[in-house]
Parts: structure tokens; sequence; C-alpha cells
């Protein structure tokens, strides 16, 4: 199993509302073939300096993460959605281990 997680910090001035609908974009997505479950949210504030939001999405294979993150919905929302807010986003794969 492969997961993927996603951090990233917002411009400044972009309402709250602007990015959870960002996010809610990727939690609404399906891509053909490709079973995964995908869960973000915004920071909460409860320590200073966070990022301001996460996403982690959980695939069964390498090959299924590489489908979605070549998905042309998948590329639209960072392109339309996500490059305009974000100030930076950091990404990782790793695998789980076996049970997770």
């Amino acid at each position: 199993m492969i997961r993927n997680v996603v951090v990233g910090r917002v411009r400044e001035g972009v309402p709250a509302e602007q990015v959870e609908a960002a996010i809610q974009a990727l939690r609404d997505l399906t891509v053909e073939g490709v079973e995964f479950r995908l869960v973000g949210g915004r920071d909460r504030g409860l320590r200073e300096g966070n990022a301001h939001f996460a996403l982690t999405a959980d695939f069964v294979s390498e090959d299924a993460y590489r489908i979605y993150d070549a998905d042309p919905e998948h590329n639209r929302i960072r392109r339309e959605l996500f490059a305009p807010i974000a100030e930076s986003i950091d990404r990782i794969q790793f695998a789980l281990p076996d049970g997770d």
C-alpha cells in the first residue's frame, strides 16, 4: 500500500472557503479504475507555524498512485484550484507496512 501525503501553505488573503473548496474537489474526485481513500482538511490552528492544509490518500500499489497522479481531472484541480492559492506544497509517497 502506498500513502501519498500533501502538506501546503496558502497565500495571504485567500479565504478559508476557497481552500475548503479545493480540498473538497479532491475529496469528490474519482479516477476510473483506481480505488483510493483520500482525507484532508485545513489546519485547526492548535499550534503556531503549522502548514495550512494537509491531504492523505492511500493506494493499493505504486501503479495505482501513478494513474491517479496522471489523471486529467486531478491535474485540472491542481492547476485551477490549488496553484492559484498555494504558496507552497510539499509531497511524499511512502509504502505502508503490511497490515496497515
